[in-house]
């Protein structure tokens, strides 16, 4: 397992965090020509945009840092990795976009970000995107869609990213329209269980031409997305295959969400950050309740992992619950029970130098569990 950072890097991940994608809804819609690495880079300086302030010049700027932190990368390649990265991004990478008009659909290419700028002797780099991408990025009154960069972060495969955006646009408007009388009952289900036709789907992932027999596109681009997806975003995410006589005609999602997931204050019209603060706290007594009764936490006390000031806090046990529980859950699923207990062990003998400060136990654990699963999870795919 990598060495876990801890201070800086923990920083970096909560500001990271703490930020929303706001994009229109035909952006979500139209077809990403590029891999996950592009895409990924691209959600990121979205991020960075405050769309009530536009950017000056249509740039942005990050840090190297932050860029290694988000793709989770601390080897001693990741310069030239970095550099390959924004390379191949501003060589390949563009958005094929498929407006709706009166007299039929208009379309366009863009490549999104023609210019990056950085240099050896510094941590910043420059961002500047196409004045063609920016009316889908700031110009928002209307059909659009924010999420979390957060959830978009631990996703490692460019279909998962382009089902998450997809069903985060489906599934905000029914949280939207779900108090407003102008949408029927059976409008709002169809925003919690969209419907897309197989040829539809095949274009929105940019698969028409690879992955012909259904039973591999299936595996590649429905079950391994929506796996990753159920497993690192506030979503839980079903399908059902309808037919068409003998064809299998379109895909039906069903949509839900995960209860207590993360703070969603980053959505606007959010009717949670509508409670009353005597709500929220009581909200959070229930929560913090059903946390501490959770299997999970018995086993880290039991793994000397957690301390009676841990479960004092009601803050380190509700992001316990939030952040590290599901991880915690996918493991047991995908590995077992031995595998939980080995990996604890692991932890609580190798985090001796985080102990002296111990600011965020549920970070450190969380990283560490991803990290772990997803190295065990590489070496059952290489064996297989």
């Amino acid at each position: 397992m990598q060495e876990i950072a801890t201070g800086e890097r923990n920083k970096q991940i909560q500001e990271i965090s703490s930020r929303k994608v706001a994009e229109h809804n035909d952006l979500i819609s139209s077809v990403a020509k590029m891999d996950k690495t592009p895409l990924k880079m691209f959600e990121l300086a979205v991020s960075c945009i405050d769309t009530d302030s536009p950017p000056k010049d249509n740039t942005v700027f990050l840090s190297k840092k932050e860029l290694f932190t988000f793709f989770d990368v601390f080897d001693n390649d990741k310069h030239r990795r970095f550099k390959e990265a924004v390379e191949k991004m501003q060589e390949q990478a563009f958005f094929r976009i498929k407006e709706k008009k009166n007299r039929g659909f208009k379309f366009k290419r863009i490549v999104p970000i023609p210019y990056v700028e950085w240099n050896d002797y510094n941590d910043k780099v420059l961002i500047r995107f196409d004045q063609a991408i920016m009316p889908y990025l700031i110009d928002l009154k209307n059909n659009f869609t924010q999420y979390a960069i957060s959830d978009i972060m631990e996703l490692n495969s460019k279909y998962s990213i382009i089902l998450y955006k997809w069903f985060s646009m489906s599934y905000n408007q029914f949280e939207h329209y779900q108090y407003k009388p102008n949408r029927t009952k059976k409008q709002l289900e169809d925003y919690k269980s969209p419907r897309i036709i197989i040829s539809e789907l095949r274009e929105l992932t940019d698969t028409v031409d690879d992955y012909s027999r259904f039973d591999n596109f299936e595996k590649r681009v429905i079950k391994d997305a929506i796996k990753e997806i159920n497993s690192f975003t506030h979503f839980n995410v079903e399908y059902e295959k309808i037919k068409k006589g003998r064809s299998i005609d379109s895909i039906q999602f069903h949509i839900v969400k995960k209860a207590n997931w993360k703070d969603e204050n980053y959505k606007r019209n959010d009717v949670q950050a509508q409670l009353t603060e005597e709500q929220k706290q009581a909200q959070n007594q229930v929560n913090y309740a059903v946390a501490v009764a959770n299997p999970f936490t018995m086993k880290l006390i039991n793994s000397s992992l957690l301390y009676a000031t841990d479960i004092a806090n009601q803050d380190t046990i509700l992001e316990l619950s939030e952040s590290v529980y599901p991880v915690y859950d996918k493991l047991v699923k995908e590995l077992g029970e031995d595998a939980l207990e080995t990996h604890m062990d692991y932890v609580r003998r190798k985090m001796v130098d985080y102990s002296n400060e111990k600011k965020n136990i549920a970070k450190y654990l969380s990283i560490a569990a991803k990290q772990y699963l997803n190295s065990r999870l590489s070496k059952q795919q290489m064996k297989e």
